[in-house]
Order: C-alpha cells, then sequence, then structure tokens
C-alpha cells in the first residue's frame, strides 16, 4: 500500500519554492515590511530541516531509546527558552517556561510509554515527543504572557487584597486562573473541531503513509488527548513557578522589568 506513495523529490522541494515567491511577492506589493523576515524564515526553515532530518537518521539508526530521549531534552531547552521571552519582564521568567514544559512533557509522554500506548522506538518517541513539546511550549508562552499582562495591570488590586490579610497565593488566584484559562482554549476549540474542519497532522501523516483511516484515527485520538494533558499540565506548571518568582518571602509583590 505505501508503494502508493508519491513523494515529492528535490527537484518538487526546489519548485515549492515558488509559493514562497509568491508570499514574498504579495507581502512586498502590500508594503507590509515582511518580506525579508518571510524570505529568512523560509530558508531557515528548510536548513534546519535538512539538518534535523540528518541528525535524526543518525539517531534512528544508532541510539535507540536514550538518543531519543536526550533529543527531547534537548527540545524542552529550546521550547523553554521560547515560551521564556513571550512572559518578558516576569522574574526568572525562562527558568518558569522551562520547568513548566519539561513537567508537561515529561508526565505525559512517560505515562504514554509506561502504559504501553506508544512503542520506545526512537523514531516513534522522537515525533510523539515533538508534538507534546511543542504543545506545551505554546500553552506556557501564553500563560506566561497572560500573567505578566495582569500582574502589570492589576498590581494596585493585588496589592489591595494582600492588604486585606490575603495570602499572596490567594491574593493571586484569578489572575493565575485566567492565565490558565487564556492558555487551555486554543487546545480545547482545536479538539472540539478536531476532523471536522481539517484532518491533523499525526492523521494525514499516517493516511499519506497508507495506513487505513481507521487506524489513523486511533493514533490520532491518542495524540489529542495527550496534547490536551501536556498543555495543561505544562501551564499549569509554569503558572505556579512564575508565581513563586512574583512574591518575596515576606509576600510583597516583586517589581517586573520591561
Amino acid at each position: 500500500m505505501t508503494n502508493e506513495l508519491s513523494v515529492p523529490d528535490w527537484t518538487g522541494v526546489s519548485a515549492s519554492l515558488l509559493l514562497v515567491g509568491l508570499a514574498a511577492l504579495i507581502a512586498y506589493r502590500q508594503r507590509l515590511n515582511l518580506t525579508r523576515e518571510l524570505l529568512i524564515a523560509a530558508a531557515r526553515a528548510g536548513v534546519q530541516l535538512i539538518a534535523v532530518g540528518a541528525i535524526l537518521l543518525i539517531l534512528f539508526r544508532h541510539t535507540g531509546l536514550p538518543g531519543a530521549l536526550g533529543w527531547v531534552v534537548l527540545m524542552v531547552v529550546i521550547a523553554g527558552f521560547v515560551a521564556g521571552r513571550r512572559g518578558a519582564g516576569l522574574p526568572h521568567a525562562r527558568r518558569s517556561a522551562t520547568l513548566g514544559v519539561a513537567f508537561g512533557s515529561t508526565v505525559t509522554l512517560g505515562a504514554l510509554i509506561l502504559l504501553g500506548v506508544i512503542s520506545t522506538h526512537a523514531r516513534v518517541v522522537v515525533p510523539v515527543g515533538g508534538m507534546i513539546v511543542s504543545s506545551a511550549m505554546q500553552a506556557t508562552g501564553i500563560a506566561l504572557r497572560r500573567l505578566a499582562e495582569d500582574v502589570r495591570r492589576s498590581r494596585d488590586a493585588v496589592e489591595a487584597r494582600l492588604a486585606l490579610g490575603l495570602s499572596a497565593h490567594d491574593a493571586f488566584l484569578p489572575y493565575r486562573r485566567s492565565a490558565l484559562r487564556t492558555a487551555l482554549i486554543p487546545a480545547i476549540d482545536s479538539t472540539k473541531v478536531v476532523g471536522l474542519i481539517s484532518l491533523p497532522g499525526a492523521m494525514t501523516g499516517l493516511i499519506l503513509a497508507g495506513v487505513d483511516p481507521l487506524t489513523a484515527i486511533r493514533y490520532q485520538i491518542v495524540v489529542m488527548y495527550m496534547l490536551l494533558a501536556a498543555t495543561t499540565l505544562a501551564a499549569l506548571a509554569a503558572t505556579r513557578v512564575a508565581e513563586q518568582t512574583l512574591f518575596d518571602p515576606a509576600q510583597r509583590l516583586a517589581p517586573l522589568t520591561e
């Protein structure tokens, strides 16, 4: 069945650059000031994917599960760095983001492996881990950005609640809940409409590889459920860690940097 799959060769990949050129032309003609950034993004994507493909080829053939888990750890570190920038101004935002992504990814991927839901082959652990880390990164970044915005906007309200005798945890709880809600809504909305608006990536990839659609659906259900868990756990952990850094031992709200 997989023999029917038509994979683009490098000539086809080169031809797809015409689509990038079209997007760049539109950006230029519309004076969006994004043409250079668009071209750089396309070039970076190509180079990064080729490099990663070469690394994964070695990893799949020679390193097994330890190499796959090491690659996932590297993804977590990079994701924490990226998500931390979304919480700019929060004390130790990158640490909060990294711990959040690490917690959500470890619990979710660990559960899938220990329960035997996915195999321990590197070619399975790496892409599944990548989806988990990516989802955790997005949720963590959104949560920290919302947290920083709420702290700046509602500092007086938080300090008033502290002055009334509430603990730092209770005074800040409404804003942590707001950040969590904001972070989880995209994942919840995507789960509600999965399969109705678009075929998700994992299911599409399996179908393109020649797998029976009903088999691909089972895998996609696992993917959607694991992403819900990863986003929830990561956002929760990140906001809890960030909350700890926002208050000193005397339960005073720390200033935010610009």
